[in-house]
């Protein structure tokens, strides 16, 4: 009987300190009422306040949450407002006829008010070790860690620590207009600390992608990682590799095409997390950080963020064969050597090896990478100006963005003969008619690398039918 007892006891003992190991420390919530802070509802989507007015009328609680609440907070435009609640998607797709159901690792509604889409996510409840069986059919997470499926509800609380950043976890409420800070993450955002909610190393298996997000925020929004949250990241970066190429092609262009590409590049070479990412152009990284690799990757991405400083159109073609042109030279010359193929042949078959594997970490679509091929193969014709040639390039559609390739190519590896096609192709742009066929008469008439005089045969004497 008392060994029963005992064992009974040892039992009890040991599953409240799982319990107590596995609880994440929480800290008090706070209110801020609407006298102390700076968010207004003018600066709010008219489209989520009607998200937001409505589950309150049906008798939900909602708030608006995430880079939403932080961005103008900190007196940015949010890009787009989300929305958190308790009731669960088919209930807000039940209040919405303009709801459609998305993903299945984390169950969302979107409501759709024309080009506008507000996310509605349902409170994230924990996940608990010992309802692993009544719960698998709404959760899988995989032996690293990983979260494959996540569709456990709970409570506000418990969202708010589900959440991945402190400063991603504030909440705004229309019913008394006041902020909810249930982690810390007003503090934060004054300090300037990116943070993460809980243990670091258990979050980032969860979601390798969170590692990458860090850096996004801390470069997008000038702030600086915790040294906890900083510190696993380049013993775990290698946990991208088990992501889909096809989120990691998007995680990219929210890295790199945002508007903060040149710093959030620093930070990921940083954290060692630009190798999983490209590592056809890490491994030719140099001591120095002076290779023409490094130079064109440096340039074109600060080049990107200064066009979207300035509102100008950038496309994700132009900035995946800027970084991938020189890793596609070297292939090219080194087939040509191996093989005997011409250079042409070898600069073909370079561009399917490279794109290839290039797309095995990031699933670059198919629609990019014909463009991609379009921006380097004109790099070969450029050169051939002669006779209608070169009116014909510039009808070209990608012409612009080659050109642009080849004003980088001038500048980085300086060149004379490069940098002699770049400026005259540069004022050729913008000639006068007359100006244009001076410029094309004073070119070399002779025969070119690439332009071979073709002679027509003599035909043969006909001969007169006898009858």
């Amino acid at each position: 009987m008392f060994t029963r007892v005992a064992n009974f006891c040892r039992k009890v003992l040991s599953r409240d300190n799982d319990v107590a190991t596995a609880e994440p420390v929480r800290q008090a919530m706070t209110v801020i009422p609407r006298d102390q802070h700076t968010l207004s509802r003018s600066d709010i989507s008219e489209n989520a306040l009607k998200v937001l007015y409505r589950l309150n009328k049906s008798g939900y609680e909602a708030y608006l949450v995430g880079g939403g609440v932080r961005d103008l907070l900190l007196g940015k435009k949010p890009k787009d407002f989300d929305i958190t609640t308790n009731a669960t998607p088919e209930q807000v797709r039940k209040l919405f006829r303009n709801c459609r159901l998305v993903g299945r690792r984390f169950r969302l509604a979107h409501v759709m008010f024309g080009p506008e889409v507000i996310e509605v996510a349902t409170f994230r409840g924990h996940h608990e070790q010992h309802q692993e069986q009544q719960l698998k059919t709404t959760s899988q997470q995989a032996q690293s860690g990983m979260l494959l499926r996540d569709n456990i509800f709970g409570s506000i609380e418990e969202d708010a620590q589900r959440r991945d950043f402190s400063i991603n976890s504030l909440y705004y409420s229309v019913a008394d207009f006041s902020v909810r800070d249930y982690t810390g993450g007003l503090n934060d955002l004054r300090q300037g600390v990116i943070r993460l909610i809980g243990d670091p190393e258990t979050r980032y298996r969860e979601d390798p992608v969170r590692m990458l997000r860090a850096v996004r925020f801390a470069a997008k929004l000038n702030m600086t990682i915790s040294p906890e949250t900083a510190e696993p990241i380049p013993r775990l970066a290698t946990l991208l590799h088990d992501i889909p190429a096809a989120r990691l092609f998007e995680e990219s262009l929210k890295l790199l095409q945002a508007g903060y590409g040149y710093p959030t590049y620093r930070l990921l070479c940083e954290y060692q997390l630009f190798q999983p990412l490209f590592p056809l152009i890490s491994r030719h990284f140099t001591p120095n950080s002076d290779s023409h690799l490094e130079k064109m990757v440096a340039l074109v991405l600060k080049n990107t963020d200064q066009r979207l400083q300035n509102d100008m159109r950038v496309n994700p073609a132009f900035l995946f064969a800027a970084m991938l042109w020189y890793p596609l030279i070297e292939h090219a010359q080194k087939l040509a050597q191996e093989s005997g193929l011409t250079y042409f042949d070898s600069f073909a078959l370079a561009m399917n090896d490279i794109l290839d594997e290039q797309c095995r970490s990031l699933a670059i679509p198919k629609r990019i990478t014909s463009l991609v091929r379009d921006i380097w193969q004109l790099q070969l014709r450029l050169s051939r100006r002669q006779g209608k040639r070169a009116y014909k390039l510039m009808e070209h559609p990608k012409f612009r963005a080659a050109y642009d390739l080849l004003s980088l190519r001038a500048e980085i590896e300086r060149q004379p003969e490069l940098q002699r096609l770049s400026q005259w192709w540069g004022e050729f742009q913008v000639a006068t008619l007359p100006r244009q066929q001076a410029m094309l008469s004073t070119l070399d008439d002779g025969p070119t690398p690439h332009r071979h005089s073709r002679r027509r045969k003599p035909s043969a004497p006909r001969r007169e039918r006898t009858s």
